[in-house]
């Protein structure tokens, strides 16, 4: 994906396009579904998707400019951002991060028949320390169904690490730019001096509070075969034959990295504790083309999870690299027990 422009050119041309464009979309979104719908579906197969996929991509963009326009409020109220690091505006954001992302995804399901099934621990059932989030990825959107379940049910102050390129959103854009988050340019594009991921990882593990979740996908990217096998002839490259052995034999998940792991461990809180989050529902979604060909989706999501305090962890680091292996063959395994149609826990809210 190209490279965001400067911060400059995102704050006054791209946002402000946004929110034009929601302007624009109020009145017609729903006219144009209906019109262009109508002219289409009977070409096109599939239950409505035309209409699904027109409004889904109407609401996105207004939904995105309605947190626009609460971001800029919230910016004069801060003092025109001289307060912005305040706690009380801190709690502000991620009080409007908790209600967005709960609007969105009350859309998503509606629209495209989605259920989430949440058989992690509850918010009174996770220790009051702070979290290390460490999570599969699979399947689009499955970053924002965790997010939303640390904002709205373990009410957690996530910190994520994100690729530069979701800058393009403005509003994931200045939202993050405002919380513990850091957004990572990859070594082709990096100048000199510029963090990486393992450095920006630090930096956050330092600074996590009790309350505060860092969200960590050591896959690196959605699952897919091609970087199941490189990841696999990574490891006997690097002479890690016993290992990639074992990853051959996990069909859902790819050996994770383990450079951001390790760093976040070395540099949070010792009274830390690790939440490994697994989920299923979403792995044949790969492509523009399998999302269009699942509309409507009709899918249950189920997400789980289990928490290790970081005391009873490895001391040392080969041993904790180990512990993260055996953690993901058990993530393969939870994957494994579930299907569509017989998955347990609680639907989520």
């Amino acid at each position: 994906m190209i490279a965001p422009p400067p911060r400059w050119v995102r704050r006054i041309v791209v946002a402000p396009l946004v929110v034009l464009l929601a302007v624009v979309l109020v009145p017609t979104t729903l006219m144009l579904a209906l019109v262009v719908g109508a002219a289409l579906t009977w070409i096109l197969p599939g239950r409505l998707r035309v209409l699904r996929m027109l409004w889904m991509l109407g609401f996105y963009v207004v939904w995105d400019a309605a947190a626009l326009v609460a971001l800029f409020l919230l910016w004069v109220a801060s003092g025109f951002g001289l307060a912005l690091d305040r706690p009380l505006m801190q709690r502000a954001h991620v009080t409007l991060a908790r209600i967005m992302l709960a609007v969105l995804f009350w859309q998503v399901r509606w629209t495209l028949r989605l259920m989430v099934l949440v058989e992690a621990p509850s918010d009174a059932e996770l220790p009051q320390v702070p979290l290390v989030v460490l999570s599969r990825h699979a399947g689009p959107g499955d970053s924002f169904i965790l997010l939303d379940a640390l904002l709205g049910l373990a009410r957690r102050t996530p910190a994520v690490v994100l690729k530069d390129t979701l800058q393009w959103d403005p509003a994931v854009d200045v939202l993050l730019h405002r919380l513990p988050a850091a957004f990572v340019t990859p070594r082709s594009r990096r100048r000199p001096g510029q963090p990486g991921a393992t450095e920006s990882v630090a930096h956050i593990a330092r600074e996590l509070g009790a309350r505060g979740a860092l969200v960590l996908f050591p896959e690196g990217g959605n699952v897919t075969p091609r970087r199941r096998t490189a990841r696999i002839e990574k490891l006997r490259a690097t002479g890690h034959d016993a290992l990639a052995a074992r990853a051959e034999q996990l069909p859902h998940v790819m050996a994770p990295h383990v450079g951001g792991y390790l760093a976040v461990l070395d540099n949070v809180d010792p009274d830390a504790a690790v939440l490994v989050v697994a989920h299923t529902g979403l792995e044949r979604l790969v492509t523009v083309r399998d999302i269009w060909r699942e509309l409507p989706m009709d899918k249950t999501i189920a997400l789980g999870g289990w928490v290790t305090r970081l005391a009873d962890l490895p001391a040392d680091r080969d041993g904790r690299e180990l512990w993260l292996f055996e953690q993901w063959e058990r993530v393969d395994g939870w994957i494994a027990r579930r299907t569509p149609d017989a998955v347990g826990g609680r639907a989520s809210t």
